[in-house]
């Protein structure tokens, strides 16, 4: 079952996706440039710590209606199991 999300969070998810997307490009860029190692690893660093805060946004915004809903399926134990996953 598919879980859909509030307008607002779609949109803060969305907006964050974007953002991580125009790391990820600028990291590319910066490999090709032949940047300096320190940057580079910062901003994989930074890269990295976006998605996974926008892993934990989209947890905590379908968190509710994956445990209450009786179609998805969710039980406590697999709801651990993907928090896990993110963390």
């Amino acid at each position: 079952m598919d879980v859909d999300l509030g307008p607002e969070d779609y949109d803060a998810i969305v907006v964050r996706l974007r953002r991580i997307e125009g790391q990820v490009r600028g990291l590319q860029r910066m490999l090709e440039e032949g940047r300096e190692c320190r940057d580079v690893v910062t901003q994989f660093a930074a890269a990295t710590r976006a998605l996974e805060n926008a892993g934990f946004k989209y947890f905590a915004a379908v968190l509710e209606k994956c445990m209450t809903d009786p179609e998805t399926g969710y039980d406590r134990d697999e709801m651990e199991k993907l928090f896990l996953k993110l963390a």
